[in-house]
């Protein structure tokens, strides 16, 4: 009788895991009442199914109390896994960031990570078979079909037999790669597994060695100006003739590894002006590993060399009696390579506060040299021609390049391989050494070429052993979303939205209080440029970042990091011999989907082709995919599967290109988004479903109108777009969606429309909105509206939205700091009148339509930069003859691109 495990019938949503595994048994052994259920058949289908029903009942109770004790035996080893991962999850945060070279080691921390994730995965898939609501429905039983669609208590028993086995799978691993420790070359007696994890921990963190800083000895090129520019740091107060100040002078040298800064520090304190300016010059390296007393020793060593002496001071001691022999002196102290600011605190008790005194740092961490109070100088990559110059001093171990002459193919490899270290002297000097001890031969130039990445990471002291510093000392929080910056391309461009969007998505992200993910999630990339992994391409006015880069050879030490641990896999780098078991796939060359992307453990897919020709699911067999970014073919009319609609743990969707392409209503059960990115297309009614999406980006996209009878009864009623609380940034075409006012979305803090007509606006705009872009829209009486609103930074108008004529007036747009006026057909004459846009830090304008500069401008205290582009040869004509000190300020900041 089939009855029993066909039966499917309504219960309440399952709670999330992070509720706690307590839950997951209340929910696997939940059972809806028995005379509920009955009073539902009788009064439906009272005749037809009344038997079947009684007698399913029946067999229900005793079932249930043969499972009980299967249930307690479940939760019980649910416990005892989340103890162990709780284990593994500290030994990872201690230990799996750090860069190691043990061969034993690094095995064993996979096999840990392993087991990890194969714990993660027991427990997503569990919750997805009981999320997805994709079990059958009896035949007979056609009332049911208006209810949701659910597990019914019969699969939630198989579903719990088969975690049961899972979990006894996974312990058993957990115990044999613990049993492993030994042959890994890890000894311990650890009685326990929480000692076991410490002590192995222990044994890999010692890997950790205070290594020295490497100088470059040959005159290095292309600091002559550097060494000038700090050296007048040091000096400045002095040579402006300021003599007032009673406080020590404190000058930074901030950059990533590898850049130079010992070096460029070392050239400062050789430099003849510096040695016969102070009285007294000391040197000590700090690094991570330092000890407070070896770091006052050495910097007592010379005016307190007795070594008998040292011995009976105590730290109290050495501060006071080296603060006093600097007391009267004018000092330079260097303290080289400083990871914490507790070092400065530690330290600083030792500076007399004398205007003599002077402190150098160096360090990779800008927030460091704000602590110290310091005067940063922050040093620079080397150009193409200086990358060169330093190659041949460092390959022919000479100190003038000028009788160098290569032949053509050795020049040619030369300059490849100089390429690829990307202006980062440590990555060229290690080159350099390794090729002066090579032929210069083009076969064996051209082997390095192609081994160069294995060359530079063999060992702690290569150049990616020096560059793992930083990402070793990285706090775990910032490891993952500094890994994931290795995903895009080389030297491109990242925009930080949608950096945050994905980062959110995975779960890196979590909020702190009071704080929005997406503000943690700024703090983020901050603290990561702070730290010199990840360079500010550009700002915002508000001095956010608006796109960032990662240096190629950060992102080369991502991509290996991330292979070493599974976190992501470059499609191109995948030995397909063996199988794929990553978490996060992408692809730096535009490959087509292929059928044999079906790893289990497969979250992410991004940068993948899809043509459109087949099943996407079939492609995608994943069903626990969180993140989908894939371009779309350049076809027309391209419509995505139903079958998306499975994918119901999805976050994060961007689908690039296909101008054509229309979503499907199933896209509304993707209840766990939280972007749609779909700018060229048709996006179904169903998104108005999607309670948890906080960004929907469809610039040219627009939504299609609910249909009056749907299939899906579980809508209740009709769907509009004041269901997306949660929604921050709102990028559509226009439509009947936008009669339903916007001011219900009290998160909305980007809005872009186009094609809209605003007659009566007053409703339209909820009060947190901070940028607003209108393309095409029939204003009316909308801007007596937007100059009321108390939150908004950013306002660009673009094509039709605007007369021949814009008047800003006092008492408005009080807190806007960037107005944008581009391709705008019809505004011949901007006035800004006095009082008005008291905040406005950015003007930009495009288009050749406006040929007067606008009236007023002048007048604005705060303009920083104007922006003119492909704008008329009159308005330049004006800009750049107008007379006097305004004018003269208003070319400073302008900006002309023809």
């Amino acid at each position: 009788m089939k009855v029993s495990t066909e039966l499917s019938f309504s219960t309440a949503s399952p709670p999330k895991l992070a509720s706690g595994v307590q839950k997951i048994i209340t929910l696997v052994s939940s059972i809806v009442p028995r005379r509920a259920l009955i009073r539902v058949v009788a009064k439906r289908e009272k005749k037809k199914a009344e038997s079947s029903i009684m007698f399913f009942l029946m067999k229900l109770g005793k079932l249930v109390a043969q499972e009980a004790k299967l249930f307690k035996e479940v939760e019980g080893q649910i416990s005892l896994l989340s103890n162990e991962l709780e284990w593994i999850r500290l030994f990872l945060e201690e230990a799996g960031g750090k860069r190691t070279y043990n061969k034993g080691h690094k095995l064993w921390m996979n096999q840990i990570r392993d087991a990890a994730y194969d714990a993660e995965d027991i427990i997503d898939d569990f919750m997805f078979k009981l999320e997805h609501p994709r079990q059958h429905r009896l035949n007979h039983l056609k009332f049911l079909r208006c209810l949701p669609t659910s597990v019914s208590f019969a699969d939630k028993l198989t579903l719990v037999h088969e975690l049961h086995g899972r979990i006894k799978e996974i312990t058993v691993k957990i115990e044999k790669t613990l049993a492993n420790k030994s042959r890994c070359g890890i000894k311990n007696s650890s009685s326990t597994t929480s000692e076991a994890w410490k002590s192995s921990n222990e044994v890999v963190l010692q890997e950790e060695k205070k290594r020295l800083p490497i100088v470059e000895e040959i005159n290095p090129v292309g600091m002559e100006d550097s060494v000038e520019e700090v050296k007048q740091m040091l000096f400045e107060e002095e040579s402006s003739g300021t003599t007032t100040t009673t406080t020590r002078r404190v000058v930074s040298i901030v950059g990533m590894g590898g850049l130079g800064k010992t070096t460029l520090a070392q050239r400062v304190c050789n430099h003849s002006d510096v040695k016969n300016h102070f009285d007294c010059v000391t040197w000590v390296y700090v690094s991570q590993d330092y000890r407070i007393k070896e770091l006052l020793v050495g910097i007592a060593n010379d005016f307190m060399p007795d070594r008998d002496e040292q011995r009976k001071i105590s730290e109290k001691e050495w501060r006071e009696n080296i603060n006093n022999f600097l007391e009267e002196k004018k000092y330079l102290v260097v303290l080289d390579d400083i990871w914490s600011t507790k070092v400065w605190d530690e330290l600083i008790s030792c500076f007399p506060e004398s205007s003599n005194g002077k402190v150098l740092i160096t360090t990779r961490n800008q927030e460091i040299a704000i602590h110290a109070n310091s005067k940063p100088y922050e040093l620079r990559q080397l150009n193409k021609r200086e990358s060169w110059e330093l190659f041949l001093k460092k390959t022919f171990q000479i100190s003038s390049t000028t009788s160098v002459v290569l032949p053509a193919e050795l020049k040619d490899l030369g300059k490849k391989m100089t390429e690829k270290c990307y202006g980062l002297p440590l990555a060229i000097v290690a080159l350099g050494s390794l090729l002066s001890r090579k032929d210069k031969t083009t076969s064996s130039w051209g082997k390095v070429l192609k081994s160069l990445e294995w060359h530079l990471n063999q060992g702690p002291g290569s150049c990616f052993g020096i560059l793992a510093l930083s990402y070793n000392e990285l706090p775990y929080y910032l490891k993952s979303c500094f890994l994931y910056c290795g995903l895009f391309l080389e030297d491109s461009e990242i925009k930080v939205s949608k950096l945050f969007q994905m980062w959110i998505a995975e779960g890196f992200v979590q909020r702190r209080g009071e704080e929005m993910v997406e503000e943690v999630a700024e703090d983020y990339l901050e603290e990561l440029v702070d730290r010199s992994m990840i360079r500010v391409v550009k700002r915002k006015s508000n001095g956010g970042i608006k796109s960032c880069r990662i240096h190629d050879l950060l992102r080369d030490l991502a991509i290996s990091e991330a292979k070493d641990s599974k976190f992501f896999e470059v499609y191109e780098n995948i030995d397909y011999t063996s199988p794929i078991s990553v978490r996060r796939l992408t692809t730096h060359h535009k490959k087509e989907i292929v059928h044999y992307i079906n790893s289990s453990r497969l979250r992410s897919l991004i940068g993948f082709v899809w043509a459109g020709n087949d099943s996407l699911t079939s492609r995608l067999a994943p069903k626990l995919l969180t993140v989908l970014d894939v371009v779309l073919s350049t076809k027309l009319k391209i419509k995505l599967p139903k079958e998306i609609g499975d994918l119901i743990r999805l976050k994060y969707v961007r689908l690039r290109g296909g101008h054509g392409l229309r979503l499907p209503e199933s896209i509304g059960r993707l209840v766990n988004l939280q972007t749609l990115d779909c700018r060229f297309g048709e996006i179904p009614w169903s998104v108005w479903r999607l309670h948890q999406l906080r960004h929907l980006h469809g610039h040219y996209s627009k939504v299609s109108s609910q249909p009056k009878m749907s299939r899906c009864l579980a809508f209740n009623g009709d769907l509009s777009i004041h269901l997306l609380t949660n929604l921050q940034t709102l990028q559509l075409v226009s439509g009947p969606w936008l009669e339903d006012g916007l001011g219900k979305l009290p998160q909305l803090k980007k809005l872009r429309i186009k094609d809209g007509c605003f007659k009566n606006s007053r409703e339209l705009y909820p009060e947190n909105l901070m940028k607003l872009t209108l393309e095409d829209c029939e204003l009316e009486d909308s801007m007596l509206t937007l100059k009321k609103l108390p939150n908004l930074r950013v306002l660009k108008l673009m094509g039709n939205s605007c007369g021949e004529n814009m008047v800003f007036s006092p008492g408005g747009f009080l807190q806007l700091e960037l107005l944008g006026l581009h391709w705008l057909r019809n505004l011949e004459e901007l006035k800004v009148e006095k009082g008005a846009l008291p905040n406005l830090r950015a003007l930009q304008i495009r288009g050749r339509k406006m040929k007067k500069v606008p009236q007023g401008l002048l007048q604005l205290e705060n303009l920083r930069e104007l922006k003119l582009k492909r704008v008329s040869p009159q308005l330049i004509k004006e800009v750049n003859e107008g007379k006097g000190e305004d004018w003269d300020k208003l070319r400073r900041i302008t900006c002309t691109e023809m």
